[in-house]
């Protein structure tokens, strides 16, 4: 398991496991289309370098989950 993802500080910050999913996924398609990572890669998969660029907040989570909907079903 990736060690980010141990806590649930991860999902609190980027608003509940839906977002983090969604942000994940799209983060991974850019870093796979060739964008470049925000943080240092060696040793790293590419799903470890977005959980790492999360934690250090090197991602704009708001950007990425403007129009994911709640957990719950909501706007």
């Amino acid at each position: 398991m990736i060690d980010g993802l141990k806590s649930d500080e991860l999902i609190a910050k980027v608003g509940g496991r839906f977002r983090l999913t969604a942000l994940i996924q799209r983060r991974l398609v850019e870093l796979l289309q060739g964008a470049r990572p925000m943080v240092e890669t060696k040793g790293l998969t590419d799903i470890e370098v977005v959980v790492k660029e999360i934690n250090e907040d090197k991602i704009d989570v708001k950007e990425y989950t403007d129009d994911v909907e709640d957990e719950d079903g909501g706007a």
